[in-house]
């Protein structure tokens, strides 16, 4: 697993994810967005919709995927990387495992119940993995969006 990564393109692919994020946030679902990249094209954006949808399954992640998946023609997303504002959740690594996903970029860690602290095997064995990515301006969002709810 990797940090921070300097590469300008997942700088720029981030704040696209944060971009949905924010969209996120102005719904007020949890400010979480993601975006998925295959052979340097944006593929699928998605942001949390649990509210919306009353489906806890509805995470960013997840939309992500089934919409890369259905613009690709295929399940499996060996060829992209999936840029999230938020360290995945065990539901979603599995997902991403499934989906043999080959790079994921994240931003903020999820301490609490981030897919790391539970099961830090359950992305594919081949899934490269970058962390820090923008990850003061994901984890802000974050707080804000907490801060408010409280």
């Amino acid at each position: 697993m990797n940090t921070a990564s300097s590469n300008t393109d997942d700088v720029r692919y981030m704040k696209m994810a944060l971009d949905e994020a924010s969209r996120a946030y102005a719904e007020g679902e949890v400010p979480v967005g993601a975006i998925v990249v295959c052979k340097g094209r944006v593929v699928a954006r998605a942001h949390n919709l649990t509210e919306m949808l009353t489906d806890v399954t509805a995470h960013a992640e997840m939309q992500a995927i089934t919409a890369a998946a259905n613009h690709l023609g295929g399940k499996y997303l060996a060829d992209c990387t999936l840029y999230v504002t938020v360290e995945p959740c065990i539901m979603c690594a599995g997902a991403l495992g499934w989906s043999q996903l080959g790079r994921l970029v994240y931003g903020a860690p999820d301490d609490k119940r981030g897919y790391r602290r539970f099961a830090p095997q359950a992305l594919h064995p081949k899934t490269e993995v970058v962390q820090g990515v923008m990850e003061a301006e994901c984890a802000e969002l974050m707080k804000r969006f907490f801060a408010a709810k409280r």
